[in-house]
């Protein structure tokens, strides 16, 4: 890193470090693309939402060779014959939202001030399987990653639009719960969320470069080649806690959810562009 940059990051850390802990959401959004944009002045905005081909041109041009055949197309096509399959009562789990498909991924998560707690895309299609009185799916299960995956197709090119509203005080709670996750150290290792993909961002971990935090959720589920399968947000997320030696949270507990709040309020303005491929 040239000491110009080196100089630029340590004075950048401490002015995103102080945002995140008083200011307010959006505050800290524009502290969070400030800081992103200030460290790579030649990638736009709107590239975050590629993760790390944005920052990464080498792995960019292998990535852009696999969409040619995306591994993630099976997922799709399965999600959507899932999504379209009349249920016991005649009724699809399309029903159950009342929007058209591809304004349904970017309305998740939001915080339901009824039950008190941030409602996720996953727990959504479970809750409507409930109502079918029909069993919920694993959220490992390779059917509700299919679901979310063929949404996340429909939703290309939408912006993720998170909410926290001024009336609800449960959102904002909800919303530091998952900042304060996002900066706190944990497991063996020390480390927090930010230690990686805020101030390590593009460095080298073994073979592989750390990815900006700015559009981490626009681009899930994604295919991971090296498990040969697509996997949720929240499977990145445990597998980044068993990582740094931490005992995962479950997945879709109220841990994640509220993780996933903070991380895609992080990302307004950005577009969706999942379902994505990934090393």
């Amino acid at each position: 890193m040239k000491n110009s940059a080196a100089m630029l990051l340590l004075s950048l850390v401490p002015m995103l470090t102080q945002q995140a802990a008083v200011a307010g959401p959006e505050d800290d959004r524009e502290a969070f693309v400030e800081y992103f944009q200030s460290r790579f002045p030649d990638v736009a905005f709107a590239e975050f939402a590629n993760g790390i081909y944005a920052i990464d041109e080498d792995a960019r041009g292998q990535w852009l060779d696999i969409e040619e055949f995306p591994p993630y197309e099976f997922a799709v096509e399965q999600g959507e014959t899932l999504w379209q399959e009349a249920l016991p009562d005649g009724a699809r789990l399309a029903d159950c939202f009342g929007q058209s498909t591809g304004d349904i991924r970017p309305a998740y998560p939001r915080f339901d001030a009824g039950r008190g707690e941030v409602v996720t895309l996953a727990v959504a299609i479970n809750d409507c399987r409930q109502t079918q009185k029909l069993p919920v799916w694993p959220y490992d299960s390779e059917e509700l990653i299919s679901i979310t995956a063929y949404l996340a197709y429909a939703a290309r090119g939408k912006p993720v639009v998170t909410q926290i509203h001024a009336d609800e005080p449960g959102a904002l709670a909800a919303y530091e719960e998952g900042k304060r996750f996002y900066y706190s150290k944990r497991g063996q290792l020390n480390f927090a969320c930010s230690d990686c993909h805020v101030t390590s961002v593009g460095l080298h971990v073994r073979a592989d470069r750390l990815s900006p935090s700015l559009g981490h959720t626009t681009h899930f589920p994604v295919y991971r080649s090296k498990l040969g399968t697509v996997i949720s947000l929240h499977q990145r997320f445990s597998g980044c806690v068993r990582d740094v030696r931490a005992k995962p949270f479950a997945l879709q507990s109220e841990e994640f959810r509220n993780l996933e709040y903070f991380l895609s309020y992080m990302s307004n303005g950005l577009e969706f562009n999942g379902p994505g491929a990934r090393k």
